[in-house]
């Protein structure tokens, strides 16, 4: 299996790489225009490539799970933001090179009837991707609601890279060539095929596949457990640990979805699914009011989150909400009667906030289940591990061969970072621990 998905991930990376390489190529490539100094040529290259990763950003959203599987989606969605600020710098290192060299291309003429059409696109295009980074980066010090965000985030990327494209027609200079005004149509082409799969062909199969709320629980820490049936159709198989996109209020062609994971045993009968989500705010403030017979949509199962590697035995550790994928985990192998031993390390700040406490204390009659609860709050008179989760509470309850357990990391990033740093010291490989980083924005 590692090898199959290794052998994929190059096969990908290859194919990202020449869809980023191809306008460079074709520079080169047919007939070339007058030579210009290396400072205006190393721009313009700078540019191409910049506005070709930005294009791709449609396919690295648009869920392809033959695409994402290897990695898993939470590890696309940080690669996407992580590129998103490479492809920017690119496309606005270009006309910065231009000014700095003293190009006439960036001379301001005489009068703004002057200026030609191709250079108010790239005023356009550099304008929307900054406004673009500006409110991905700070979009919760600037208090921007996630759906009106998600929705400009969406309409910025249009128009920076469509106004990118028209600049570069406007301008002309390389693309006199057919060979090359054939690659461009291509990959424009391909770009609003993207956008329409994303946004058009996907919906009108989720459209014929809805889901019906069948019970709405309350869980104890401000949280809320929706139960899923398929509504007239046989529903999915997910794998423990995975999780899928829910739109709730309103169709499929809604811009906004909202990423849960899966909470119930990848054995449910009859398509039955559940999603355990808590009070965040946004959106999450809002799922308590959802009333049964509701009509969902569910796009999925993604993620490579998920058991299934040959190990003597799983470490499940979790902070807060991260508890969702390690619940289905768990309740999954209790369905299959996997006696595997098991230890979940379950961080929170009080008591009474451990969401699933009592069902997992329940489960542990089925399961060869070890559990330690760890508080940051602990109330009067607690005997157990409080603070972070740490090397040394590793040494003190798991067994020595610490390099031959599978773990499994789900929780606030900075807790997910110590848990890493911590296993690094205790020298266990990397392949052998999982992180789900939830937070895609």
């Amino acid at each position: 299996m590692q090898s199959r998905d290794l052998a994929r991930k190059i096969i990908w990376s290859a194919i990202y790489l020449l869809f980023i390489l191809a306008p460079l190529f074709a520079l080169l490539a047919g007939t070339l225009p007058p030579a210009r100094n290396f400072g205006t040529e190393f721009s313009v290259a700078l540019g191409y490539s910049g506005l070709a990763m930005m294009g791709l950003q449609f396919g690295l959203t648009a869920r392809f799970r033959h695409v994402t599987e290897p990695w898993g989606e939470d590890v696309i969605y940080h690669f996407h933001r992580r590129v998103s600020l490479l492809a920017v710098s690119l496309v606005v290192a270009h006309p910065l090179i231009l000014f700095a060299i003293r190009s006439d291309k960036v001379a301001m003429p005489d009068s703004l009837r002057e200026v030609p059409w191709g250079a108010w696109f790239a005023f356009l295009s550099i304008g929307s991707v900054i406004v673009l980074v500006i409110t991905a980066l700070w979009r919760k010090q600037l208090k921007i609601p996630y759906e009106l965000w998600h929705l400009s985030h969406i309409g910025l990327a249009l128009v920076a890279i469509f106004g990118g494209v028209l600049h570069m027609i406007g301008w002309g200079f390389y693309l006199t060539d057919p060979l090359k005004r054939t690659l461009w149509i291509c990959m424009t082409a391909f770009w609003i095929a993207l956008l329409l799969y994303v946004r058009l062909f996907k919906p009108i199969f989720m459209l014929r596949r809805p889901y019906r709320i069948a019970e709405v629980r309350a869980e104890r820490g401000d949280t809320t457990t929706l139960v899923m049936q398929p509504d007239g159709h046989a529903g999915f198989r997910f794998k423990p640990g995975q999780f899928g996109w829910l739109n709730v209020w309103g169709s499929p062609f809604r811009i906004t979805g909202h990423p849960f994971s899966f909470s119930s045993s990848a054995e449910a009968e009859n398509g039955r699914v559940e999603m355990t989500i808590r009070n965040l705010g946004d959106f999450t403030s809002k799922v308590k009011l959802i009333e049964a017979g509701q009509r969902v949509y569910l796009d999925g199962p993604y993620g490579a989150f998920t058991i299934g590697h040959p190990t003597d035995m799983h470490v499940l550790i979790a902070g807060g909400i991260g508890i969702t994928p390690m619940m289905s985990m768990i309740r999954t192998l209790a369905d299959r009667g996997d006696q595997r031993p098991l230890v979940l390390l379950y961080g929170g700040k009080t008591w009474d906030s451990l969401t699933f406490r009592e069902e997992l204390d329940a489960l542990k009659t089925r399961l060869d289940l070890r559990i330690i609860y760890v508080l940051s709050a602990p109330p009067e008179g607690w005997s157990g591990e409080t603070g972070r989760i740490d090397a040394a509470m590793f040494r003190r309850h798991l067994p020595p061969a610490f390099a031959e357990h599978e773990y499994f990391i789900c929780g606030p990033d900075p807790m997910m970072d110590a848990i890493e740093t911590a296993l690094g010291e205790m020298k266990v490989p990397r392949m052998r621990y999982h992180s789900e980083r939830y937070s895609f924005v």
